[in-house]
């Protein structure tokens, strides 16, 4: 058994030349998963821990280590100390060189202006964060104590409210978190990138969260988007509100928003002065790109542009030429260069050691329940505390029964060892209340002084059991957060620094159209989704149109190249494209697969293609358990040309048939047990929504299902009112033989 134990270890170990040396000059084979999970993975989970991902109270492991170094050197309430000092100190919790933890001091700087309610109270040059090549100066030159901001992240530190852990060496503790008493983790704008993985939270205002906050703890059902209508940035400038967009990032945590820069223009010198631009972006970026697009030639209205950042303040001047129409050239710009960009949500969270993606909604949660544990514990400890003294003062009391025999029995004790095992006999205290009673000082063992002491014993209790009450009421708990909540609000909230632009606020010019060129094409498309465009020589020239083996046409109609199209999927999404963004086709091809050509995801297919055209008239989806829904055409128009919408109509059942209409028309609606309906679509009121699950159009007997809708002029039915009704849900009438549509050309559902 030994020896073939010894020969499977010299196999696994196998010396071989062409392998990894060894200790002793040997080589050793390992299999690259096993080095892998050795090696590679505890790096990884150690950078995802303890470096790039933020935690519930909205620190990385730097952010805390710094800023309770500082706390500990009593930097809350004193004077500024140099920032290599402060450095040096960190060090005791963070050896990770003085480099990387001066840049964390320096990002939670006010002077760089990074953060909204910066942490740092900062003397010096810190840089800027608008600026890419403004050099931070050397640690040795400036100066930096915390910020009285701080006071909230450090209220409850040593009242027990969250864990102490020992450091790298062992040597002193840490927290494991910091008590914040408001959420920051939405407050503090945070990035980071781990293995695998990365965190990108935006910051919000802070007044705005606090109230969202509280109206979740209030009600769990609380629209977020009428509190926290947007995040809000340190740089300020202009936020384009997208609901939808905005509804996704708040629900899921992923996605993206518009950010544009903030500008006025100075008639008297006929020039425009840029003073915030995006949070995503630098000014030296801005002027880069500027100066590229004026040396291609694509803006001819700047005479110059230059950079007037002082200690004002943000400030790029553009010099215009006579007849610029400022509001022009800033959509221009604005299409053209940084000055609008978009910042991409990934609100990537350590939630008990494991990251999470979550929504806004689940961060506050999280953070309530969070921070109602830290309550707890804070109670609990406060509740201790009086205890051991209410202990004490009761062993005190009993001294009053008989001053004088105390006295007696410290005198006549002839062993200093025995004076609390004595007293602790003569009145029927325990050790802890003996102790206290002997150390108390001669001139305090007057009847005046033991009375005023013990006065207390009735408040000590009263504010006990109110303790304890408020420990075992969730109502109080949570009465208690929103108090500190609303403390914090207005201490410290401020007006929001990033403006919010409507649609309805947004001045719109023609964009000067491409040279895409338009002229008369034929659209095709088949039931698997192959698209094909043939322009109409090719098409008079051509036979048959060929298609996929067990593929057929779908539908086909005559329109022109520059023709969007919206294309709906399995997966309840809708792209959005244009048929100049396909190639001419032939008859004899099988033309471009839409899957394919828009990116769609894995298992995704095609539904229904719809041209929208003027996006003045809606949609109307039927849906294979009888409902209808009504959405207007607009909830899919978009400023690009083309772009995926998620949530493009409900998930609720499967979608059997969707047609575009201008205006309200008749429609049948046929069931698979042979039974027909007509209904007005005026009959069906439009959603504002576009994934709302609409209304029951047809009343449907068991195991009966939709299963398609067309319009009455096709349908070829020849007696329309046997199968109307005034009111819809309708269960319509059998299908009569002379009624029966003829074969219609539909995607097979």
């Amino acid at each position: 058994m030994a020896r073939k134990k010894k020969e499977q270890e010299q196999k696994k170990a196998k010396v071989n030349t062409d392998g990894i040396m060894g200790l002793a000059g040997s080589t050793v084979e390992q299999a690259i998963s096993e080095t892998l999970e050795i090696n590679y993975m505890p790096y990884a989970m150690s950078v995802i821990v303890s470096r790039a991902i933020p935690e519930i109270d909205g620190f990385k492991p730097s952010h805390r280590k710094l800023l309770y170094t500082m706390y500990k050197m009593g930097l809350l309430n004193s004077g500024r100390t140099k920032s290599a000092n402060i450095v040096g100190q960190t060090m005791r919790l963070n050896p990770h060189g003085d480099a990387a933890i001066y840049e964390t001091m320096v990002r939670l700087a006010r002077g760089n202006e990074t953060l909204l309610h910066p942490f740092v109270d900062s003397k010096g040059n810190f840089g800027k964060v608008y600026s890419r090549d403004m050099a931070y100066a050397a640690a040795r030159y400036t100066e930096a104590k915390l910020d009285k901001f701080c006071e909230e992240l450090f209220r409850d530190i040593d009242l027990d409210t969250v864990d102490m852990v020992d450091n790298y060496d062992a040597t002193m503790k840490e927290p494991s978190l910091l008590p914040t008493t408001f959420p920051n983790v939405l407050v503090s704008a945070n990035q980071g990138i781990a293995v695998g993985m990365a965190s990108n939270i935006c910051s919000f205002n802070l007044a705005e969260v606090c109230n969202t906050a509280i109206a979740l703890m209030n009600n769990p059902e609380h629209d977020i988007l009428e509190t926290l209508p947007g995040p809000d940035f340190s740089t300020g400038g202009q936020l384009l509100f997208d609901e939808a967009a905005f509804r996704e990032i708040y629900n899921t945590g992923r996605g993206s928003f518009k950010l544009r820069a903030k500008w006025n223009y100075v008639k008297s010198g006929n020039l425009i002065e840029i003073t915030e631009i995006p949070y995503t972006t630098a000014s030296e970026a801005i002027m880069d790109k500027v100066a590229e697009l004026i040396k291609a030639g694509k803006i001819k209205e700047i005479a110059d542009m230059r950079d007037e950042t002082d200690l004002g303040g943000l400030k790029l001047t553009i010099d215009l030429k006579r007849g610029v129409e400022p509001d022009k050239l800033m959509q221009k710009l604005y299409r053209l260069t940084p000055l609008q960009d978009s910042f991409p949500c990934n609100f990537n969270i350590l939630i008990a050691g494991m990251p999470r993606v979550m929504g806004i909604g689940e961060i506050l949660e999280e953070w309530t329940a969070w921070r109602t544990d830290c309550v707890k514990r804070r109670l609990f400890y406060q509740i201790q505390k009086k205890e051991d003294r209410l202990h004490l003062l009761k062993g005190l009391e009993r001294i009053l029964l008989d001053i004088d025999k105390a006295i007696q029995i410290i005198r006549v004790t002839e062993l200093e060892s025995e004076v609390v095992p004595n007293l602790m006999i003569g009145f029927g205290i325990d050790e802890i209340q003996a102790n206290y009673v002997a150390e108390i000082k001669l001139r305090n063992i007057n009847k005046e002084y033991i009375l005023k002491q013990t006065k207390a014993i009735d408040q000590l209790e009263q504010e006990i059991a109110d303790l304890r009450d408020t420990l075992g009421s969730s109502r109080k708990l949570k009465n208690v957060i929103i108090k500190e909540l609303k403390q914090v609000a207005e201490k410290y909230g401020q007006s929001r620094k990033t403006e919010i632009v409507y649609e309805s606020q947004e001045t719109h010019f023609e964009e000067e159209e491409e040279q895409i060129p338009d002229y008369p094409v034929t659209l095709f498309v088949s039931k698997e989704g192959y698209l094909k465009k043939i322009t109409q020589a090719s098409l008079r020239m051509s036979g048959e149109q060929k298609f996929k083996e067990g593929d057929s046409l779908a539908f086909s109609c005559e329109t022109n190249n520059k023709t969007e199209i919206l294309v709906f999927t399995n997966l309840c999404q809708c792209y959005k494209s244009r048929l100049s963004d396909f190639e001419d086709g032939k008859a004899s091809q099988l033309g471009d697969y839409l899957p394919q050509k828009l990116g769609m995801d894995s298992g995704e297919t095609v539904l229904q293609v719809l041209l929208p055209g003027d996006y003045k008239g809606f949609v109307l989806f039927f849906f294979e358990n009888g409902k209808a829904a009504k959405v207007p055409l607009s909830a899919y128009e978009t400023k690009t040309n083309r772009r995926r919408l998620t949530g493009a109509f409900s998930d609720k059942s499967p979608l059997k048939t969707a047609m575009v209409l201008e205006e309200d028309r008749q429609v049948v609606l046929y069931s698979t047990d042979g039974r027909a309906a007509v209904i007005s679509t005026a009959q069906l009121l439009p959603k504002t929504t576009r994934n709302t699950i609409g209304v029951s159009a047809m009343t449907l007997k068991k195991k009966a299902a939709l299963s398609y809708a067309q319009l009455l002029e096709d349908s070829g039915i020849v007696n329309a009112g046997r199968y109307r009704n005034k009111t819809i849900p309708t269960a319509g009438a059998i299908l009569k033989e002379e009624d029966s549509p003829d074969k219609q050309i539909s995607f097979d559902m």
